[in-house]
């Protein structure tokens, strides 16, 4: 009898499974527009309804300049599909409004909240994921543990927000003591953003559109990759980036040589 119940409970579960498959509503996703790049995702891009990790390397980890470059990006292509607001909150105020306009970035659609320690942060950028009207929220944290990570997930899917934690060492880090690790645990996705040296511009003059080396450290239910972008100028095409190349486990070097070499 016993294996009996166990077996009806089973095709029952089975059953509300099914139901609940057929009826679920698929999660908006923002993609990249490159196969290379959307094909590590589950659902083809990076689900609007959550939050997500963006750390620096070296320095950047730090100053945060490039990381903060990609995210605006990011954002950007956000804004032209929903509208609204974008928060962005930090503990320094060093946010550079013009540098994010030459990138494409609506700047008057930009809301700057400054936070006086970790926990506000995190706080304020809870309040605004849980905001109607708000696009996209991004905070300027060290780490967020397990218990914030999960509340920021509350938010982003109370609204379908779309979040960021942009990973930076507050004023030069804990003296004495050892930077916290990144915890990953809740969010959907972490990157880890550098600098990469722009190419040629078209008339040989000047510089050429920013690049970045990007890596998809991980992502749940996908797969990491590792990819060099490059800025894609408003109105010169559906996606901000452009995919230069794409990374042989990581190496930057033989990315790019075999890029000048073809």
């Amino acid at each position: 009898m016993a294996g009996s119940r166990e077996a009806r409970l089973a095709a029952l579960r089975g059953r509300i499974a099914a139901m609940e498959a057929g009826t679920r509503t698929p999660t908006p996703v923002l993609p990249f527009g490159e196969q290379a790049i959307d094909g590590c995702f589950p659902g083809g891009g990076l689900p609007l309804g959550g939050w997500h990790e963006v750390t620096g390397a070296g320095l950047e980890d730090e100053t945060g300049a490039a990381p903060a470059a990609f995210v605006a990006q990011l954002i950007r292509k956000l804004t032209d599909l929903r509208g609204g607001a974008v928060v962005w909150v930090a503990r320094r105020a060093d946010l550079f409004a013009p540098g994010l306009l030459g990138l494409g970035f609506p700047a008057g659609r930009l809301i700057q909240v400054r936070a006086r320690d970790e926990a506000e942060t995190l706080s304020l950028l809870e309040d605004a994921l849980s905001t109607q009207g708000v696009a996209a929220a991004v905070g300027e944290a060290e780490a967020p543990d397990l218990t914030a990570g999960r509340r920021l997930q509350l938010a982003c899917e109370k609204r379908g927000g779309f979040g960021v934690v942009l990973h930076r060492r507050p004023y030069g880090g804990r003296a004495g003591g050892k930077p916290r690790l990144v915890s990953g645990s809740a969010s959907f996705s972490r990157w880890r953003i550098a600098p990469a040296p722009s190419g040629p511009p078209p008339d040989d003059i000047g510089l050429g559109p920013p690049r970045w080396r990007v890596e998809l450290e991980r992502c749940r239910g996908g797969r990491p990759g590792g990819w060099i972008l490059q800025a894609q100028e408003a109105g010169h095409g559906p996606h901000p980036f452009r995919l230069v190349s794409q990374l042989a486990d990581h190496d930057v070097a033989t990315a790019e040589a075999g890029r000048r070499v073809g």
